[in-house]
């Protein structure tokens, strides 16, 4: 067996243990500033990752580096109060690790958030944009082995966002008066920021916002 999923097994079953009978259905990965939203989850069960053992660890300003286990809208999630980027030195192994210890959990839907810069020229400071495409500059963590545990050798990518959670997305920002743009999200490597050639260049070629995390 891959030592890869091995790990994986392990870490299951360490989070499994310390959540008792819940059982997460959805995983929501927390970006910048969005850290504060593990206060709403209730009657929480906090996991540190540095109680986790071969498990990657949060170096990024303001990421606490926690899985929390609870109640967040009648729904039981397990939220990763602070993510692992590529760029802190990690490998795409480790950067997707904690996503793949959330599918052995039992979530079967993710919800992942960041602060991002726009491209678009039609944005402003503080919009809220679904990302319903990406352009990947990263190593692809697909490399590599296949897990089928995890899916196929050649995944389709034509719909990698569920079209459905996006319509009731922004059915729920227009009941309640929130403009959502529905963009094309381009993920780089960091951790400079980009170039004006650079905003320019991925304008071009679709990309709406940029950012160093969340499409591995």
């Amino acid at each position: 067996m891959d030592t890869r999923i091995e790990t994986i097994g392990r870490l299951v079953s360490l989070v499994k243990n310390r959540i008792g009978d819940r059982q997460p259905v959805l995983g929501i990965v927390l970006g910048s500033g969005l850290g504060s939203l593990a206060n709403n989850i209730e009657d929480p069960v906090v996991i540190p990752y540095r109680e986790l053992p071969e498990f990657p660890v949060s170096t990024a300003v303001g990421h606490k580096g926690n899985f929390i286990v609870g109640q967040l809208g009648g729904k039981t999630v397990i939220a990763m109060q602070g993510r692992i980027h590529y760029y802190e030195g990690y490998g795409m192994d480790q950067v997707v690790l904690p996503i793949r210890v959330m599918i052995g959990v039992g979530i079967r839907t993710l919800i992942v958030s960041n602060a991002a810069g726009g491209t678009n020229l039609a944005y402003h400071v503080g919009d809220l944009m679904i990302i319903r495409d990406h352009i990947n500059l990263l190593p692809n963590p697909l490399i590599g082995p296949n897990f089928d545990e995890y899916g196929p050798r050649f995944p389709d990518m034509t719909r990698p966002y569920d079209p459905a959670l996006i319509r009731l997305a922004v059915q729920v920002g227009d009941k309640l008066g929130i403009k959502l743009h529905r963009g094309v999200y381009v993920g780089g490597t960091g951790p400079s920021y980009e170039t004006p050639a650079e905003y320019k260049y991925f304008r071009t070629i679709g990309g709406d916002a940029v950012g160093m995390s969340t499409i591995p």
